[in-house]
């Protein structure tokens, strides 16, 4: 009868699926999966305004949409998860960040905000809109909470020139109250304490880590995400000092797709940190030349984002 199955072929089909699974891992190893990441020494713009200084980076590639792979050239198809890194914002790409990006939006409760460092502190003014527009000051305490929020807390809050933070405590009034903000932007008021996302915080391409420790170090607020610990086997090509590699799995860039990818885009010139523009990459990479290694892994050199109007040479960088 049509769709029976003799019992002695049911031997056969376990076979077949075991088969069938073993072909798939070794497909998986071979060229599927995720890429993995290894950055450093690299400045990645989010704008021409806003920089993350990542001072090393271990992680993966992953895409947005399940059973898709991660096109570089669009920062909405994937994600980074962090497994461990130790990153860095001035508080200038903060300033920048948060006005730009943050409480970019029609009826933001803040504007015009201004972010420093001062004995290690951190020190914000800007203008509050409650009915009407009001200046305001604030100076706070940085730490990270448990579930890996980045907490500010504020020593002394300054609204008009005259509430204080005594004077909301002794009027019962939280900053809550007073600020209302779009949690989708990666903020949130808990009581008197101003919390940040490190995950919701930026515009794509989306990052997924938990963040550990963060201290002030000069204008820089440094970030410490921990995790599963630094991946092996994730060094690039000896005489390459500043880059982002890429191993494993597949991963499309332009008009191509690299099966086990093995791709590292590295600084032309490594006398400082790598500045990568991911939205205008294109033109880094018009702008400089790669060279293709004896197991066939691309290692790609450019220069940095604000250097792009003076094409490299192709010739030998380091011990390549």
């Amino acid at each position: 009868m049509l769709g029976s199955r003799h019992p002695s072929s049911r031997p056969l089909l376990a076979v077949f699926a075991l088969v069938v699974a073993a072909c798939a891992e070794e497909s998986l190893a071979a060229g599927g999966g995720n890429p993995r990441l290894h950055i450093r020494n690299v400045h990645l713009m989010v704008s021409p305004e806003v920089t993350l200084e990542v001072r090393e980076l271990y992680g993966r590639l992953v895409p947005i949409r399940k059973g898709q792979i991660p096109f570089f050239d669009d920062p909405r198809s994937f994600g980074i998860e962090i497994n461990h890194a130790t990153a860095a914002f001035s508080t200038a790409s903060i300033t920048a960040l948060l006005n730009g990006y943050t409480f970019a939006y029609p009826g933001a409760p803040l504007r015009q905000l201004q972010i420093e460092a001062r004995d290690g502190k951190l020190w914000q003014k800007g203008i509050l809109h409650k009915g009407v527009d009001v200046p305001f000051e604030m100076e706070g305490e940085l730490s990270v909470r448990p579930d890996g929020l980045l907490k500010i807390h504020p020593t002394s809050i300054k609204v008009a020139g005259i509430l204080s933070k005594r004077l909301l405590d002794a009027l019962g009034i939280e900053l809550m109250d007073v600020i209302k903000v779009r949690h989708d932007r990666g903020i949130a008021i808990e009581g008197d304490d101003l919390l940040l996302d490190p995950n919701r915080l930026l515009p794509p391409p989306k990052i997924s880590g938990k963040l550990g420790a963060v201290h002030l170090e000069g204008d820089r607020i440094v970030l410490e995400f921990v995790g599963a610990g630094p991946s092996k086997g994730l060094d690039p090509p000896s005489g390459v000092r500043n880059y982002m590699y890429f191993k494993g799995g597949q991963l499309r860039f332009g008009k191509l797709t690299m099966r086990d990818t093995d791709l590292v885009i590295a600084d032309a010139d490594s006398q400082d940190p790598f500045r990568f523009y991911l939205a205008q990459y294109r033109r880094q990479l018009v702008a400089g030349y790669s060279k293709t290694m004896p197991d066939l892994g691309l290692v790609s050199f450019m220069p940095d984002a604000d250097e792009v109007d003076h094409p490299l040479k192709d010739s030998p960088t380091g011990g390549l």
